[in-house]
């Protein structure tokens, strides 16, 4: 995708990456490490893709490793058909796929045995789809990480998945906690404002970059001169497009003291708005873009927390994608 000078820079600036499909990624062969049961916390190298999502090594079957995406805002684990043949995983029929653009019929398998960490579940009816459209080998939907807190260390460059209830503890000094809602398994953030305008925001660790509704992109408007956004296509799992235009707010506040500088929001007429029946009210789905400027980030589905921890005064790099608003 070719960019104008000005959006390339924003996208710099801001940490974000476009929502060009990555190039697909070649899967490492041979079995995996072995996993003592007995471990609490287990710790998963990050990799990441071009996209600056997150992606960890995960074992179909007892085979592997294989690179999954962590996607926070799928209800639904998918795998790639590329892999799914190279198992010889059996096809279980087909399912309505909800993307971020829209909803499409896709062929499923059944995953008979997936681990990630200590985790080990059974996915029936997995969509199948296209390895160059997902950007890895899978993606790890809500459906795999219900009852999971999910660290991402982005300075270390290392995620940990632990049952959610042997972590109900207090804050650390450095973390600030967010509590958060579900929507269709979905954690959400209802006290949220950009640039002062209320919005509902949905944490979403497979986006490359923040989406808002149209509502929002409205409201916005209302409140301020115009926008003056750049185009964007946005590319979904499925491989269909969407057109989004691309511009930089000044403030995204989270809540409880968590807020952001300069995040660049891609406002588009997606489908998951209507999905999640967010498509009425001002609503964002929070990408990677803007979670990449915390030193770490937990995801408590079970507790509905979401731990922040924000670098030092002075640690900022120059990489980060989102400045950081300290209370």
């Amino acid at each position: 995708m070719n960019l104008t000078p000005w959006l390339a820079a924003g996208l710099l600036m801001s940490g974000t990456a476009v929502i060009a499909q990555p190039e697909q990624m070649e899967s490492v062969p041979g079995s995996p490490a072995a996993i003592d049961g007995q471990t609490i916390t287990d710790e998963v190298a990050l990799k990441q893709d071009e996209g600056q999502r997150m992606t960890v090594d995960v074992s179909v079957g007892g085979r592997g490793p294989y690179r999954f995406l962590v996607d926070t805002g799928s209800e639904r684990t998918v795998i790639s058909r590329q892999l799914a043949n190279r198992l010889h995983l059996g096809g279980s029929g087909t399912t309505m796929l909800h993307s971020v653009i829209g909803a499409k019929t896709v062929s499923t398998v059944d995953i008979p045995l997936l681990r990630v960490s200590t985790k080990t579940v059974s996915v029936d009816n997995a969509p199948a789809l296209e390895a160059g459209n997902i950007g890895a080998d899978g993606m790890l939907g809500i459906d795999s990480l219900r009852a999971q807190r999910v660290l991402f260390d982005f300075r270390a460059g290392t995620m940990s998945i632990t049952p959610s209830a042997r972590y109900a503890r207090p804050a650390q000094e450095d973390e600030i906690v967010v509590r958060a809602r579900t929507r269709q398994g979905r954690l959400i953030f209802t006290e949220a404002k950009l640039d002062g305008q209320p919005v509902t925001v949905i944490i979403d660790t497979g986006s490359q970059i923040t989406i808002g509704n149209v509502a929002l992109g409205e409201a916005m408007e209302r409140r301020r001169a115009k926008i003056e956004p750049e185009p964007l296509t946005i590319q979904s799992v499925t491989g269909d497009t969407m057109q989004a235009r691309v511009a930089m707010m000044k403030e995204l506040d989270i809540g409880q003291g968590v807020g952001l500088h300069n995040v660049a929001v891609a406002f588009a007429d997606a489908h998951i708005f209507r999905k999640l029946r967010l498509n009425k009210k001002p609503a964002l789905l929070l990408g990677m873009n803007a979670m990449r400027a915390f030193d770490r980030i937990s995801i408590d589905f079970a507790a509905k927390k979401v731990h922040f921890v924000v670098p030092e005064t002075g640690m900022l790099d120059d990489v980060r994608m989102a400045e950081l608003r300290r209370s």
